[in-house]
């Protein structure tokens, strides 16, 4: 189980905190591979952590459904199917279209400057080579407009939903360039659609943002 040494450790978290988010990156950008067997004395060794805080991390990302513990036997990391992007995009697309399409009449200003800072950010770090950022900004410029359209189911399902999709989106975000500029300009309709307060055009804008990576991203694993 090959694990890097070079890696930020994030500060103000507790052992357990810290495991759970490092192992949980690791994962979704592959560094810890499908099916690949996790142990906790390695892992613990690494962090500079005791194994229950490893053993509770793992507990967590087992709910999340990225690790599955067999009791006596061993932890893995769960697989992926490629046919699992067909049912897990669609479904983000509606909800995240409809939470556009109820954002559209609360937007406010502040929120309309804070999504194009997000869209300026992710266009560097796309054109910079750098996918984990875009991803977690690509989260971040969705995440205000499910914010915004104040329904908590939503953002709930959202979130769950979000874990696994990471994993495929990781994947997309290291391909082609031109395909991700896509995204930069999708992002770009949705402001403008939320602007000018465009419930119907907000909505299509977004499950398009959605859709066109789901049926790209499927050709390409």
């Amino acid at each position: 189980m090959p694990i890097p040494t070079n890696f930020s450790t994030p500060i103000r978290m507790t052992a357990k905190e810290r495991a759970f988010s490092q192992i949980q990156r690791w994962i979704i950008d592959g560094t810890l591979q499908p099916a690949e067997k996790l142990i906790d004395a390695d892992l613990a060794e690494v962090l500079g952590v005791s194994r229950t805080p490893i053993r509770e991390a793992l507990q967590l990302l087992e709910v999340q459904g990225l690790v599955e513990m067999h009791p006596g036997k061993d932890t893995r990391v769960k697989n992926i199917e490629k046919d699992d992007i067909l049912k897990m995009y669609p479904t983000l697309a509606a909800l995240h279209s409809l939470a556009a399409e109820l954002a559209a009449p609360l937007i406010l200003s502040e929120h309309i400057e804070l999504l194009k800072g997000f869209n300026a950010q992710f266009t560097e770090a796309i054109e910079n080579g750098q996918p984990y950022q875009a991803m977690e900004l690509d989260e971040q410029f969705h995440n205000v407009i499910v914010d915004v359209s104040d329904n908590s189911y939503i953002s709930s399902f959202s979130s769950s939903l979000q874990i696994h999709i990471r994993r495929f989106k990781y994947v997309f975000l290291k391909q082609r360039i031109t395909s991700n500029h896509e995204s930069v300009l999708e992002h770009a309709a949705i402001i403008s659609a939320l602007e000018n307060r465009d419930p119907d055009k907000a909505a299509a804008m977004m499950k398009q943002n959605l859709l066109r990576p789901m049926r790209e991203l499927h050709a390409l694993i």
